[in-house]
């Protein structure tokens, strides 16, 4: 084996994101040596803010100083904190005597939102908003704030149940430090609450967010992990990232205690096809009833006319919803996780073996005295403070102010002006990409297009035939694609061999440059796979 090979097949036991690292020192030394343009879309960071719901954010801000400084007020930069009383008709009057402000005119809507539609108390909500963003007090409740819960229950509902009617008040929420600590507090406690246990088995749908294949391999855990492949393709040989019913067959067995998903999917990017998600719904209605589910759903705001596991299969599904990607807002680590106050993670914790339920009794024990009453959810918030400092647990007031302003720019966006430009965006990147690489994009109402996985094997097949494609897996490591990319183009993509996905595919970020990039990075794609060939012919003499 050639020293080439080897690094090649050592990267190839890395994350693609660490891997990333190596790819771009190799693309800008490209872009160097050679003045080309060095172009990173490895990772899935955006490219865009959402300005709106960040200028109420310091409006508001500005305004909850000026009422911490009405109950007190001394040198040096000393005030009080704010009261509650009359509070609504100061916000108020603040937002008319500003209202050319940048940010006024959302916030006066968002106002009227909240007390004409949530039916929140206006003295209450004026009251929150000022402390929070304040940051005076520890979140109180520590699992979300009040009324940051009964504004992202109504945007859940919207952007994650397809605008059900008074769908999401009978969900509660707990709001994380952004999706990545959603997820490590979900497999900390079904782990802690003996919902899963080492060795157990549970199944990933594939290909899938880095994260997600790996903590299951951790010695903490040691899952035993069924895949459930996308492996579809259609009449043309063409990939089309959805589940044959044999692979989602294999969630029939009830050993498979838990299911994790990325809707719509990290990297392919497609949402469920309404067949596979009503087949998931069959599978655990007839077959698995207490099978786990946990859905990462943050694409599903890019999706048309997106519905969540969250509200077909409420009691099974955990949600994790983060505001890092829809909102350009990765800085901010906002995200929540929505379960269903009737759910099977309760029914299953009270159903355990006496000798765990005196464990979970003693675990809990320094919070109630009824330990066994804790709901999941709460217990959720507990573990994430390893139990004991679950007093001072919770995200930051300010964080969460931001978050629930957030969501009310899109509660009050009755057109969905906001959301179909963002989707008009990454579209016009995605068809520059294939366009200029050569690649036909057949139309799919399910894809949504973040992100773009490219098979080179697929368009190996189709350009040069079997015998090219078999030339190049006997001769080069898939990791070379990556590599080439970055060493030849000043270009940075993703191993998709690293999400579960085919070992010769490519994952593309369609977020973070613009559309003329994408140009450029379709065709140092096609001048890749053209390369190959142009050495298969030399190899073969032909």
């Amino acid at each position: 084996m050639n020293s080439t090979a080897k690094k090649e097949r050592e990267l190839a036991k890395m994350s693609p994101f660490e891997i990333k690292n190596e790819l771009i020192k190799l693309a800008k030394k490209d872009a160097r040596k050679s003045t080309g343009q060095f172009l990173n879309a490895g990772r899935g960071n955006p490219d865009w803010i959402a300005t709106v719901p960040r200028q109420a954010f310091f409006l508001l801000g500005e305004w909850a100083l000026t009422e911490c400084e009405r109950t007190y007020k001394a040198d040096p930069g000393i005030a009080g904190i704010p009261q509650s009383d009359g509070a609504m008709d100061r916000l108020k009057h603040y937002l008319m005597v500003n209202s050319t402000r940048p940010g006024a005119t959302m916030l006066a809507d968002a106002i009227d939102y909240c007390i004409e539609t949530l039916g929140i108390e206006p003295d209450s909500l004026a009251y929150e908003w000022a402390e929070a963003i304040i940051g005076d007090q520890y979140p109180t409740p520590v699992r979300i704030l009040e009324h940051t819960q009964d504004i992202i229950r109504a945007y859940m509902a919207q952007e994650m149940g397809n605008k059900a009617p008074g769908f999401g008040r009978e969900y509660d929420l707990f709001a994380t430090e952004g999706g990545t600590a959603a997820m490590c507090y979900i497999f900390d406690s079904l782990q802690a609450n003996h919902l899963v246990n080492n060795h157990d088995r549970i199944a990933l749908m594939t290909p899938i967010f880095t994260p997600y294949l790996e903590i299951p391999g951790l010695d903490r855990y040691e899952f035993d992990v069924v895949n459930i492949e996308a492996k579809l393709m259609d009449a043309d040989g063409l990939h089309v990232w959805q589940y044959p019913d044999e692979e989602l067959d294999k969630l029939r067995d009830p050993s498979i205690k838990l299911l994790c998903l990325v809707n719509p999917s990290n990297p392919p990017s497609y949402k469920l096809s309404k067949h596979c998600m009503d087949r998931i719904v069959d599978i655990v209605k007839h077959d698995n009833p207490n099978l786990m589910i946990v859905t990462d759903d943050v694409y599903g705001t890019f999706a048309k006319d997106f519905r969540s596991l969250m509200y077909e299969l409420p009691a099974n599904t955990l949600c994790v919803y983060s505001f890092s990607k829809y909102f350009g807002a990765t800085g901010w680590r906002l995200a929540v996780i929505g379960l269903a106050k009737e759910n099977i993670y309760d029914r299953l914790i009270a159903a355990l073996p006496d000798i765990q339920r005196k464990d979970l009794f003693n675990r809990y024990r320094s919070l109630t005295p009824d330990p066994d009453g804790i709901t999941f959810i709460d217990r959720l918030v507990a573990d994430s403070r390893a139990v004991a400092l679950n007093h001072t647990a919770g995200l930051s007031t300010p964080q969460q102010v931001q978050m629930a302003l957030f969501a009310l720019f899109c509660l009050i966006d009755k057109d969905d002006d906001y959301k179909h430009k963002m989707q008009e965006m990454i579209h016009a990147r995605l068809d520059a990409l294939w366009k200029s690489a050569g690649f036909t994009l057949v139309p799919d109402k399910d894809r949504v297009g973040y992100y773009s996985e490219i098979d080179i094997m697929v368009w190996g097949k189709k350009f040069y035939g079997d015998d090219f494609c078999k030339w190049l897996a006997d001769t080069y490591q898939p990791l070379d694609v990556v590599l080439r990319l970055a060493k030849e183009t000043s270009v940075v993509l993703l191993n998709g061999s690293g999400f579960a996905g085919p070992d010769w595919s490519v994952r593309a970020s369609l977020a973070n440059l613009t559309t003329d990039d994408y140009v450029v990075i379709g065709k140092a794609v096609r001048q890749i796979l053209d390369a190959y060939h142009d050495e298969y012919v030399a190899a073969k003499g032909k």
